[in-house]
């Protein structure tokens, strides 16, 4: 088997996680074994696979589901490998990249300037009138907008820079079939036909508390900067800020009244240390514009 053939098995294998995987990639990246010799049981010890969870590892990997899913997920969707040269660079360098990466659309823009916008899920029309202000001048200069897909602020990002000719990337936390929030649906498909969808989960894989965290380490290894747009304290979009600056990214975030709610997080990130942004240019220097 085929290397990539083995990270898309172990993608799709039940009872190893993401950081098994990755566990192994490193290992493969530095092993001279012969490859060939590759088992369930050298899999479990390389991957650390708790003891628990080694018979459904074991079972499953010689499974016929397990083969039935990777033909599925081979001839109904596209995917590539953490091994492909065409991988992007960033990730690949980032906090725990995922092995195997599935996707509709252009994948070549995930090697364009990339700023994440992200912020509030119940976002107020602060949002709104942050976003019209701050992002044409972004998306003329041909700097791609990623987001979660998520309510609030990552839809507005999306439909933004769509509305002004600009390209947009949606990182997803379910398999691409299925759609978070479900009033998205529309623009899911709209973005997976004409920009660009991206998950790390398998087709038919549905809504989990912790995919949201994991999905949000990718957001922040993709991109060169983020942008946050109305946060609550303690909220999601402050986690992925947090992320991508462990990663060296720049973070910068809309300053906002005092006595908005929404506003609580941006406004901590400024006194963190975050770039304030109140006009376009403050986020296009970061871009060396």
């Amino acid at each position: 088997m085929e290397l990539e053939q083995l990270l898309l098995k172990l993608r799709l294998c039940k009872g190893i996680g993401i950081h098994g995987e990755n566990r192994f990639y490193q290992w493969l990246t530095h092993s001279k074994s012969d490859f060939k010799r590759i088992n369930p049981g050298l899999i479990i010890k390389i991957a650390q696979i708790n003891h628990r969870f080694q018979i459904i590892f074991k079972n499953d990997f010689k499974s016929r589901r397990l083969l039935d899913e990777m033909n599925r997920n081979q001839s109904q969707t596209k995917w590539i490998s953490i091994l492909n040269p065409h991988y992007p660079e960033r990730l690949k360098e980032s906090y725990l990249p995922p092995n195997i990466l599935f996707y509709s659309g252009n994948f070549e823009l995930v090697h364009q300037r990339l700023l994440s916008v992200v912020g509030s899920r119940q976002n107020t029309s602060y949002s709104i009138d942050a976003l019209r202000l701050i992002l044409p001048s972004v998306i003329k200069k041909k700097i791609c907008i990623v987001s979660g897909l998520a309510r609030g602020v990552d839809c507005l990002s999306h439909q933004c820079a769509i509305s002004y000719g600009g390209n947009t990337i949606a990182v997803i936390g379910t398999g691409l079939d299925q759609y978070y929030p479900i009033q998205n649906q529309n623009l899911q498909n709209y973005i997976g036909k004409h920009h660009l969808l991206i998950s790390e989960y398998p087709l038919g894989t549905g809504v989990a508390r912790y995919h949201f965290p994991e999905r949000n380490r990718i957001l922040a290894g993709l991109i060169d900067s983020i942008l946050v747009v109305e946060a609550k304290h303690r909220s999601g979009s402050l986690i992925t800020a947090n992320l991508a600056l462990q990663n060296n990214r720049n973070v910068m975030a809309i300053p906002g009244p005092i006595t908005s709610l929404c506003s609580v997080g941006c406004n901590e990130l400024i006194a963190a240390g975050a770039k304030p942004v109140s006009k376009p240019q403050d986020v296009l220097e970061d871009f060396n514009y």
